[in-house]
């Protein structure tokens, strides 16, 4: 019974945390508050759970007895009568279905992250409260993500939610002048939530699903909020929108369905590394694939933004049905056009990695090298770890060994330990 109860609230915990959590900062509007009378309803739940069973709507019973737990936090915490009551008032309220409507938990979902995005706060602040108050990572995941001691991410939280309450920013969807101010940091938001789901900052397996689909999901409720805003303002805005923040939304769910598309061959049954090249394709889900291909070529239409660019990169891997088949050539131009229009060191690594594919390892070890001697990479353990198998296919093994002894020293993340670990072995 207990492994029942234990296992249906930390199911509940990865998959619903974001929307109770929401739920609660509308009813509230503190996103402290909401989320400790969360927590507390989930410690709640798992003493009770085991001792009645898990019940038959667990989501509607968590922000039950979240709300009760809110009323009696704010009953500690109450100065002004009046203002108690109007909450516990609202807190009150039963919940006549024992599941809350789809649609409002989605809004909620949608209010929250606008919310967290709010230009007030800064980028890392709004992808930090992201990932706490949407995701339900724990603030040492955050911590390892960002590279930062957990005491400081633990103040930048606080910090960020302290600062949407006494600044008093509305939980509310912006309207449509205030959506395109705040799409870039919403759009970048998402992706570095799907990004520490696909690749794993931490202990723990590389990928973690929850992450995955809850991005995703975040998505599909952005594009559709943008698409139903285009056909609301009317045609000539609406083609506006389309040309630019419909597409660029396009283009990140497109590339997220595109890359968890390959989720099940990226790792083999003992849950280590499968290298791009060496995945069985068969496992790969087609029907994101198809769904995604129409998105990507969306994203392309007028001026496409870095994620359209991106998706268009990895809809050429997903349309290759044999890695033999891959037209690298193509994404070696995308990528080029891709570092022109947003250059950072990481697109340069990418860049390289194709460069070898087309002009073969030593070429690309030069720019492998530049950046590593420009020291903007060299704590990254993606870096060496690529330097270290183009030295492995160049035939280098000395210089192969020492590259991934140093990713091993630097990369955080046990599946990909192993996976380097293997080839260090290979080549020694």
């Amino acid at each position: 019974m207990h492994t029942d109860a234990d296992a249906a609230v930390d199911a509940l915990y990865r998959s619903d945390w974001g929307r109770i959590v929401a739920t609660l900062i509308r009813l509230v509007g503190d996103f402290e508050l909401a989320e400790e009378a969360a927590q507390e309803a989930f410690a709640a739940g798992v003493q009770q759970w085991r001792e009645d069973g898990v019940p038959e709507f667990p989501r509607a019973w968590m922000i039950q007895t979240a709300r009760h737990k809110a009323i009696d936090l704010m009953r500690k915490r109450a100065r002004a009568g009046e203002r108690l009551g109007q909450y516990v008032a609202e807190l009150s309220k039963s919940v006549e279905q024992p599941e809350l409507v789809g649609e409002e938990i989605e809004d909620d979902r949608l209010r929250l992250i606008f919310s967290c995005c709010h230009p007030a706060l800064g980028l890392e602040a709004q992808v930090a409260l992201t990932l706490r108050s949407l995701c339900g990572l724990e603030t040492d995941e955050i911590a390892r993500a960002f590279l930062v001691p957990v005491a400081t991410m633990a103040q930048r939280l606080v910090r960020a939610k302290r600062k949407i309450r006494d600044a008093g920013i509305p939980f509310v969807i912006p309207q449509s002048g205030e959506i395109a101010a705040r799409l870039d940091a919403v759009l970048t938001v998402i992706y570095l939530v799907f990004s520490e789901g696909y690749a794993a900052t931490g202990e723990g397996p590389l990928v973690r699903r929850e992450l995955c689909a809850e991005a995703i999901r975040l998505g599909r409720l952005v594009r559709r909020e943008l698409c139903a805003e285009a056909i609301r303002l009317g045609r000539l805005v609406r083609s506006l929108m389309a040309a630019e923040a419909v597409a660029e939304v396009s283009g990140l769910l497109a590339l997220m369905l595109l890359q968890d598309s390959r989720r099940e061959a990226r790792m083999d049954e003992n849950g280590d590394v499968v290298l791009l090249e060496e995945q069985d394709r068969s496992r790969w889900d087609r029907e994101q694939i198809t769904e995604a291909l129409p998105l990507a070529n969306e994203s392309l239409r007028g001026e496409p933004g870095p994620l359209g660019m991106q998706a268009a990169i990895a809809a050429e891997h997903c349309r290759a049905l044999r890695a033999e088949e891959t037209n690298w050539p193509e994404i070696l131009r995308l990528y080029g056009l891709l570092e022109g229009m947003q250059p950072s060191p990481v697109v340069s690594l990418n860049r390289a990695v194709a460069v070898a594919m087309v002009h073969g390892p030593r070429t690309a070890l030069v720019l492998l090298d530049e950046l590593r001697v420009g020291g903007e990479l060299d704590e990254y353990h993606l870096l060496h770890s690529a330097r270290a198998e183009l030295l492995r296919r160049d035939g280098n093994r000395l210089e192969a060994t020492k590259a991934y002894e140093r990713a091993l020293a630097l990369v955080s993340n046990e599946s990909e330990r192993r996976f380097l670990q293997r080839r260090l072995l290979e080549v020694q």
